[in-house]
């Protein structure tokens, strides 16, 4: 017994102080893509970057894109709508893998990218909120929409 203990003792010390890390879904890609437009036909993954076009028959009604951040330690895939014209029609968190700071996927402080363009400031605390608790996680999603916005400006325009 005193030989299994020594050595599994370490293992499990470890494993009791380390911090667990659970993956959240919080949408599909399919479900986001329909709550962004609800009266789209068909979405036409037409780019190679996981960059879908919203129709609702032979018309473009914006675009869909799902990219990922890191949080603090994982990676936080979300997915960003966007009208025709550039502007962010709405922004879903699709999986978030850290054990603290999910609020970045409540719908309040989504919100706070609709209607945001390229030549928006996008930074966190300016014109975006940050979350007590998850500073790392506001401002990476933060980026990441920014970097989308610039993207549509020099691909997808």
């Amino acid at each position: 017994m005193d030989e299994w203990i020594k050595w599994t003792g370490s293992a499990a010390s470890v494993l009791a102080i380390s911090s667990p890390a659970l993956a959240v879904e919080y949408v599909s890609v399919a479900a986001a893509q329909k709550l962004a437009f609800p009266s789209a036909t068909r979405f036409v993954e037409t780019y190679p970057q996981r960059i879908w076009k919203a129709q609702t028959g032979d018309k473009a009604i914006g675009f869909f894109i799902v990219d990922h951040v890191i949080g603090k330690h994982l990676m936080i895939d979300y997915a960003v709508a966007l009208e025709p014209d550039g502007r962010v029609r709405r922004v879903e968190i699709l999986q978030y893998r850290e054990s603290y700071g999910g609020e970045v996927a409540n719908a309040s402080w989504l919100a706070q990218f609709i209607g945001k363009t390229s030549g928006s400031a996008l930074e966190v605390n300016q014109d975006i909120r940050n979350i007590a608790g998850a500073t790392l996680s506001s401002r990476h999603v933060t980026e990441g929409v920014k970097r989308i916005l610039a993207y549509y400006e020099s691909h997808l325009r």
